[in-house]
């Protein structure tokens, strides 16, 4: 694989297809064959490494609750191996999660991610931190809003 001359824009491409279209064959693009989400409190996957099937899984499950969530890049920091995101986010509560059923609530979040790549320019894990308990707050007020109280 003949490296991206800029990490930035591989990245922005990852999060438009990856996360965004949840283009799963897009993973095999920017994955490594060793993916380790090293710091992501109230991620399920925290703390463990994934191959590409395991990311695979990852991105269905977590786009399954909102299927249209769509990222909207703030900036992006360049630093050796690494790139930091700071984002916000938005979607459609379309999809039970465990102890909120579906709201069709718009829910907002913001967060600063630090992506690592490795020598071929493929994502190798994240550090992230993110505004989770909004997010719960966000849910608990769209269930009552659609009578699911």
């Amino acid at each position: 694989m003949t490296p991206d001359p800029s990490r930035k824009a591989r990245l922005a491409r990852f999060i438009e297809q990856v996360w965004d279209q949840g283009d799963e064959e897009a993973v095999d693009l920017h994955v490594a064959d060793a993916y380790v989400v090293r710091h992501d409190p109230g991620d399920l996957w925290e703390g463990q490494t994934l191959d590409r099937a395991g990311f695979k899984d990852r991105l269905r499950k977590s786009r399954a609750a909102f299927p249209d969530q769509a990222f909207d890049i703030q900036a992006l920091f360049e630093d050796g191996d690494a790139v930091v995101m700071t984002w916000l986010w938005s979607a459609t509560h379309l999809g039970d999660l465990p102890g909120f059923p579906a709201t069709g609530a718009t829910i907002r979040m913001s967060g600063a991610t630090v992506y690592a790549f490795d020598a071929d320019d493929r994502l190798t894990g994240h550090w992230q931190i993110t505004d989770r308990l909004g997010v719960y707050q966000q849910l608990l007020a769209g269930g009552r809003e659609h009578g699911n109280s």
